[in-house]
């Protein structure tokens, strides 16, 4: 649950600096469901959206690097949308997760 909180909270904190410039106003939208045995985390935002060439791996943000590490660590994979700005959304598979306990 740990690194899904970290993750949310950096995309919804990129969202308020970059996706609303000059006092712009929006809707940052988070959602969490299941399917096809998949957990898919949603974070989009009605922002400017991100440039096309973007590359997380290449990102010089630390907090876009963060989203792709931890995405890693879950064994996930990251689809990024950039169309009436920004979709994030985040596929894991509850298998690959280790539970402590």
């Amino acid at each position: 649950a740990i690194p899904l909180g970290l993750i949310i909270n950096e995309l919804v904190t990129n969202s308020l600096k970059h996706a609303f410039p000059h006092d712009q106003r929006g809707k940052i939208i988070v959602r969490l469901h299941q399917r096809d045995g998949q957990i898919i985390i949603t974070c989009t935002d009605t922002g400017v959206g991100l440039p096309d060439d973007i590359n997380l791996l290449e990102s010089s943000t630390l907090g876009l690097k963060l989203v792709h590490a931890l995405t890693e660590q879950l064994k996930g994979k990251i689809k990024i949308l950039s169309r009436e700005g920004t979709s994030f959304e985040i596929y894991i598979n509850p298998d690959s997760m280790e539970i402590p306990g």
